[in-house]
Order: structure tokens, then sequence, then C-alpha cells
């Protein structure tokens, strides 16, 4: 990639932390936020500058730009990073549909099948033809703002990438290993989003430790001290059905703890013991609070969309059905209703063939 700018659409965490990181690499970076959110930027104004701290690069990381103007931002670059929650999805699909450009690569990080949601966004709002779409199974680093102009990355992870159309995914992935070294394309972005971690493991273990978490407010270490054996055996649960529905959809899936050990969280073994091994995942404390973006992002956007897509093929998934309902119940929300579903994606009433034949 010889054009080193890039375009970054979001003001949280993991947006901090690749626009710093990318900066500091020598890229040139635009980093976009909704109108709407235009508070995330402020700290940044009069100097663009976002200190980084941690396993990545460390210092302060000068931008190019940072605007609440679309057009601009999406005239930056033709390299646009869309590292958001997947509630964001829509409305940032909607913003950038009238000024996208034929040619230019658009990547949600993760995606969660959001590259599906995107793509019937920009068809339904007549946006440029040829615009290549892409996401990756989850985030590139463990990050978190330490302060609102600073970011903390704990680690890198290894990712995995899928492209819309699949016959783009060798351009994308060399383009995309310049930025995040050790890429793996997978066939295309159904098999993407299938693998992403967050549903896997989020709602089903943050439903386990419910009464801790609100008795301590998330004070403990979630990954050491709440995903226990017991957990892990209701993760696997859900592991199986997710890879249930990959199967009848056409696309062979990883166990869980295999996508874990390749995207560099923990040592190879089963799902407790890579999790147990890890030294990025065990740092991690638990949520505040039950309504945080674990289950109010991970259930509605990830386990609702594969239920529905598992429902439509004809894959029973009695396990995430069980979770997305006491979920449900327990934020208080009814995650069916506001998920993400296959009309959502763009396939409702289609069949593996078909769903193929998009997805090419």
């Amino acid at each position: 990639m010889t054009d080193k700018s890039i375009t970054i659409l979001g003001g949280g965490n993991t947006a901090f932390s690749i626009a710093a990181n990318l900066a500091l690499r020598g890229h040139d970076i635009t980093l976009y936020e909704i109108p709407e959110f235009a508070h995330t930027l402020q700290p940044l104004e009069g100097n663009n500058t976002i200190t980084l701290n941690g396993a990545a690069e460390v210092g302060p990381a000068k931008l190019i730009k940072t605007t609440t103007d679309i057009s601009e931002a999406l005239d930056a670059a033709r390299l646009v990073l869309v590292p958001i929650p997947a509630y964001a999805h829509r409305p940032f699909a909607e913003v950038c549909a009238p000024c996208v450009r034929e040619g230019q690569i658009i990547v949600v990080l993760p995606g969660t099948l959001g590259s599906l949601e995107f793509s019937k966004i920009f068809k339904d709002r007549g946006a440029a033809e040829g615009v290549i779409l892409a996401e990756t199974d989850t985030s590139p680093y463990v990050c978190r703002k330490t302060a609102p102009a600073q970011a903390h990355i704990w680690g890198s992870v290894k990712l995995g990438l899928g492209v819309l159309p699949a016959s783009k995914t060798t351009e994308v992935t060399q383009i995309l290993e310049q930025v995040f070294p050790g890429i793996t394309p997978l066939a295309n972005v159904l098999e993407c989003g299938l693998s992403s971690l967050n549903p896997a493991v989020h709602p089903a273990g943050v439903l386990m430790n419910a009464g801790r978490i609100e008795r301590s407010r998330g004070e403990f270490y979630f990954y050491d001290e709440g995903v226990t054996p017991g957990v892990v055996r209701v993760i696997e649960k859900v592991d199986a059905e997710r890879q249930a529905i990959g199967q009848a959809a056409g696309v062979g899936l990883r166990p869980v703890a295999d996508a874990f050990h390749r995207a560099g969280f923990g040592p190879r073994g089963n799902l407790w013991e890579t999790i147990n091994g890890s030294h990025m995942l065990t740092q991690l404390k638990a949520p505040l609070v039950l309504e945080n973006r674990w289950l109010t992002e991970d259930t509605p956007y990830g386990l609702v969309a594969w239920s529905s897509l598992g429902n439509q093929l004809g894959v029973a998934t009695p396990v995430i059905d069980s979770i997305i309902d006491l979920v449900s119940i327990m934020i208080q929300s009814d995650c069916r209703k506001h998920g993400r579903t296959v009309k959502e994606l763009g396939l409702e009433g289609m069949d593996q063939v078909a769903i193929s034949q998009l997805l090419e």
C-alpha cells in the first residue's frame, strides 16, 4: 500500500487506539465522528493528538485531521476503517451511503455480519456501485481509552478477514496486511461474521456472572475469575450451535478455542486452557453493570443474528435462544425486537445456494 492515508470512523476505545497506533507508524490519519457524538473529538481540538501507551507504539500520536464532515472524511482516503459498536452500523452506513465512491474499501472491525447490513443499506440508498466491503472477526487490539485524549493497548490480535465480494479478498488482504500484520483471509463475510468471538463468549459469561457483577460493580477479573470450567461448558454449547449454523450455510468454522489461540489470545488447548493461560484476557476486569455492550451489543447483534440465520436454514439453537431470552429479561429490553436478523442482513428467504451466490 503506497498510499499512507487512512480514514477511521468512530470516536470510541478502538477508534482512538487504532488512530494513534497507525499515526505513530507513519500513516496519515483522518478521524471522523457523527456530529451527534462530536464531543468525543473535542479533547483533540487544537492539536489533533492522542497519547498512546501500552504494548504497541507509545507516545503522542499526531493525526492529520479530525472532522464531523463525512464527505471530507471519505474524500481523505481509499481505505476506511470502521471500529464502532454493532448498534452504530446502521447510522454510520446511512451517513456514508451518499458519499462513498467506486473502489473505496470499507472495513468494519469487528463486523459480526455488519458488512452485510452496510451492503443492504448502500443498495437501498442508491450508493455508488463498486464499493468493497469487508469485516474482521474481532477487534485488532485489546484496548481502552484511559482519558479523553489517551488510550492504552494491552495487546494486538491476529485478525480473520471476510470481503464482499469475495472475489476481492486477495486485494484487500494485501492492503490490510500492511496495517494489521498476520491477517488471515476467510472464505467470505459470512464465515467471518459467524467467527466473531465476542457473541460466543460474552453473553453466556456475563449471564453466568450476573450476581457478582451487580454486587461488586465489576470489581473482579472477568476471564480469570469469572470464566470458570462450568461457565466454559455453557460457552462450548453456544459454540457447537454456531458451528452447526456455519455448516448449514456452507462455511466451515473453527471451534472458538482454536479461534482464540489463532488470534493470539492464549495458548493452544481447550477453551478453559486457552482463556486461563491468556495474559491479555486475564487482565480485564468485568463490566461495571449488566447494561453494557457485552450484553446490549453481543446479544441482539450477534446471537440474535445467528439464531435468525439458523432458523432460516433449519438449524435448532436452543442454548443460544435461551441466552437471548434470559438476557432480554435481565436488561429489560427485547433483544429479538431490537436485534439484527436476516432481514437487516439482506439474506431473508435465501437458502445456502442463494447466499453463496450473493457473497461471491
